[in-house]
């Protein structure tokens, strides 16, 4: 029941890079959270048939997410200058909001009212985001009714020409699988999202045996850190925003600091975390700093995606998606071969060693072949002029043009 929702999400991956490229992302996101939120409310009647009506309901489920992460990347580009982009990344984060509530929430609700309601709760919830989603949002600037003329002629004078031009261009699937910085992403991340399903998936588990925390307990710590993990994106992103602005490092610099950070700090406190045993308060303090050491990929290696290809945002991400979220049911199941007895803490240093190993492995792909050097077919005409930047990517370290109210442009004025 478990892996049939991640099964389906990574092969959705590349239909919704495909999608949303000539849907948008208003549609293709949409669409997907409603039918999410309403498998979420037949879950519980779907359980009293069968527990095949369930495996059915969470496929659906996970191939309908597994188109929101392409549509969410693709919108980047039209609405985000470049030296804005790490800070706007942050709010991709907003997931860590979710998953730090919903621990305790649903821990009090099946302690308190029964498991029923949980979906019940949580399927409500998406559909009544559903209605603000198609009030609000816009796939560009152009596009939104009620944006300020002002807002609109910041976005247009600090938004590549080339990015504004790109929507609906043709996706070339071969110059993407065949290149390097896209697989360095993907790889690097795969690490990522390994460890990070270490602390999400396998983490209650371990507090509950070993720890033997009650389901409450277990809740409430287990989403504690992932409150924390939004403000944590916030002040890194904030900070790459800083370090690229002030051109302290280079653009690609910046993105493999901060790849770094989210992966081999992590890597080195899980296992840590393995060697520590019953240490439950230091054990405790590891895990809180590791789960907040985890976001700085919105600084690093998530948002260098928009860099190197701003046209394509929503494909390559599809792309590089499907390679780390394998790592999303891949390590439940390494988890579940090592682990048979789930009271035996040294089949849980296990655990914790090798998702630390492949954490740290797959950054050194990314710091050889990392680059945030805009890639020559993220651009409609295949212009390669307009791509041969250093690795600042140009356009990404620019100064931005601040825009006064009510300010005039001449176009017969040659400064």
């Amino acid at each position: 029941i478990k892996s049939s929702f991640y099964w389906c999400y990574v092969l959705s991956q590349v239909v919704g890079g495909v999608a949303t490229q000539y849907f948008g992302t208003k549609s293709v996101f949409g669409w997907s959270q409603f039918i999410t939120a309403a498998c979420s409310l037949l879950i519980p009647h779907a359980a009293d048939m069968h527990y095949g009506a369930v495996i059915f309901l969470r496929s659906v489920q996970g191939f309908a997410s597994g188109l929101t992460w392409p549509a969410m990347y693709a919108i980047v580009g039209y609405w985000i200058p470049p030296v804005e982009r790490s800070r706007f990344m942050s709010s991709f984060q907003g997931f860590s909001i979710g998953i730090g509530l919903t621990y305790p929430l649903c821990g009090f609700i099946i302690a308190n009212v029964g498991w029923r309601q949980v979906f019940y709760t949580t399927g409500s919830i998406g559909m009544l985001w559903c209605v603000f989603w198609y009030l609000l949002a816009y796939n560009t600037p152009q596009e939104h009714p009620r944006i300020t003329p002002e807002e609109l002629e910041y976005i247009e004078l600090n938004v590549s020409e080339d990015i504004k031009n790109g929507q609906g261009m043709r996706v070339p699937w071969r110059r993407i699988f065949t290149s390097m910085p896209v697989w360095a992403i993907g790889l690097t991340t795969f690490g990522r999202i390994w460890v990070h399903y270490t602390f999400i998936m396998s983490g209650p588990e371990y507090m509950q045996k070993i720890f033997c925390f009650d389901i409450q307990q277990n809740g409430l710590l287990s989403g504690a850190p992932f409150l924390c993990s939004y403000l944590s994106s916030v002040l890194f992103c904030y900070i790459a925003d800083i370090l690229m602005d002030r051109k302290t490092l280079s653009l690609t610099n910046v993105r493999k600091l901060f790849t770094a950070l989210s992966q081999i700090v992590p890597g080195v406190l899980v296992l840590l975390v393995g060697y520590l045993g019953y240490q439950i308060v230091t054990v405790l303090i590891l895990w809180f700093v590791a789960v907040t050491f985890i976001t700085a990929s919105y600084a690093g290696a998530m948002a260098n995606i928009v860099d190197i290809a701003p046209n394509l945002a929503g494909p390559v991400l599809a792309f590089a998606q499907t390679i780390h979220m394998t790592a999303s049911f891949v390590q439940p199941l390494v988890t579940g071969f090592m682990v048979t007895d789930s009271q035996n803490i040294n089949q849980w240093l296990h655990v914790f060693g090798v998702s630390s190993v492949v954490a740290i492995s797959t950054y050194v792909i990314y710091q050889v072949f990392g680059t945030a050097e805009i890639q020559s077919w993220n651009y409609p005409d295949n212009d390669p002029e307009i791509s041969s930047s250093d690795d600042s990517a140009v356009i990404a370290n620019q100064p931005m043009i601040k825009v006064e109210p009510g300010l005039k442009f001449d176009d017969d004025d040659d400064d």
